[in-house]
């Protein structure tokens, strides 16, 4: 959530924060309006608290009819403080659901939604199969001619948007978890294997129960939900606590997503699906150095992209596709030849001190002081769209696929259909 001193300092600022996302700046003056309320309801309940403290001292001093009346103040005294706390409790919960509810300001992002974001470049240049002779295939013809996905069987077991990776494409994504890992250890961040089931306090504290809501599955027997990203449990990992430095660390696991609201869109093979495995990158530091931080993980981003022989743009997602955390995404976008547009694979972004408020996560400064840190995410290799991007990118006339230098240790240099294998 965001200082709530910015509120009360400057609240047309988050007026216009809102109206850069597309989103109603009345929000912010519902939060004003109830954080009045609520500093309204302390200041009652504290005023009727010290007379109820010194009318205790009273009592003990006083003698007959006096001592009869301030007993009768006392007993009136005592409901009115039962009440005013209840007040207080309700104007504060108030108030921090609307707080809650409120995005994190971003005043660098571009205005506007989904399609209002900036290309900030273009890496690489996408094949001419035309020029080649062939008629590229998509990447669910290949997988099938590479005995690598399955979606059929995916679905007869788990329903639409699930599917088995099989031979080559198990191997082809273990060779990817191994050589993103590696690479991010090489980079600094420390390797970890976080936990797919968080409790609510861990998926709301990474802003993943507002809007995005519907898009989460929950247990509702255990009262776990399933992450969408391995930024939840990284996020929530440092919770209520004091760091003495900046932390780096680098997450494998699988990601759950309903996609709600995306009925209809990329049903066909492997692009959006309910699950996948992903490596992701996740950084705390100060405020001051997030900056810095974000252009670093895009940095990484980009070389794992080049690694990957793939060509790709970067976008300055626009404040409206933000979501709630961040304020700031940059996304690295893989071409796909047969759907003749460049498709997300990556997205860095800067959460800034949004998380940690909800999480209690704090950095000791040199003063001895604290202040809440600021949290980073970036995606280095979601499986699937990098896969489909390998495998689109890399094919040849006979259906085998050339794969970038870098998985040449792990696999060979192409991956030949079934019927081709010696």
């Amino acid at each position: 959530m965001i200082d709530a001193r910015l509120l009360r300092d400057d609240p047309e600022s988050l007026r216009e924060a809102q109206r850069r996302r597309g989103e109603d700046p009345s929000l912010v003056d519902a939060l004003v309006a109830a954080d009045e309320r609520r500093r309204s309801t302390i200041a009652a309940f504290e005023a009727l608290r010290s007379e109820q403290k010194s009318m205790g001292k009273q009592v003990a001093q006083a003698q007959g009819e006096e001592k009869q009346a301030l007993l009768a103040r006392t007993k009136e005294l005592s409901a009115q403080v039962k009440a005013a706390d209840a007040d207080q409790t309700a104007a504060g919960e108030e108030f921090t659901t609307l707080l809650k509810a409120l995005p994190n300001p971003a005043p660098d992002a571009p205005p506007g939604g989904e399609d209002d974001f900036v290309v900030l470049e273009e890496v690489g240049t996408p094949r001419d199969f035309a020029a080649e002779g062939f008629e590229p295939r998509d990447h669910l013809e290949l997988g099938t001619l590479l005995g690598a996905i399955d979606v059929e069987r995916g679905a007869k077991v788990s329903g639409s948007r699930f599917y088995f990776l099989t031979g080559v494409g198990a191997q082809l994504e273990l060779a990817l978890t191994q050589l993103a890992m590696s690479k991010a250890a090489e980079w600094g961040f420390t390797p970890i294997i976080p936990p797919a089931l968080v409790k609510p306090h861990a998926m709301e504290g990474t802003g993943f129960l507002g809007q995005a809501a519907d898009d989460v599955y929950h247990l509702e027997k255990d009262d776990l939900y399933l992450v969408g990203t391995s930024e939840v449990p990284l996020a929530a990992y440092h919770s209520d606590e004091i760091l003495d430095g900046p932390r780096h660390y680098a997450a494998f696991s699988p990601c759950f997503r309903r996609e709600a609201g995306s009925h209809g869109r990329d049903t066909r093979g492997i692009v959006r699906v309910h699950w996948f495995d992903k490596v992701e990158m996740f950084v705390y530091t100060s405020l001051e150095e997030s900056y810095a931080q974000h252009e670093r993980i895009l940095g990484f981003e980009k070389q794992w992209l080049d690694l990957l022989e793939l060509p790709y743009r970067v976008i300055d997602v626009a404040a409206g596709d933000l979501g709630l955390s961040a304020v700031r995404k940059f996304d690295c976008e893989a071409w796909i030849p047969t759907q003749g547009k460049y498709r997300e694979v990556s997205s860095a972004s800067n959460c800034t001190q949004f998380q940690a408020r909800r999480l209690d996560i704090r950095n000791r400064l040199d003063d001895g002081g604290t202040e809440p840190t600021a949290t980073l995410n970036g995606t280095l290799c979601a499986m699937p769209r990098i896969i489909v991007a390998l495998l689109e990118n890399g094919q040849q006339a006979d259906g085998s696929v050339r794969l970038p230098a870098a998985l040449h240790p792990f696999l060979g240099e192409v991956l030949q259909p079934v019927g081709a294998r010696a």
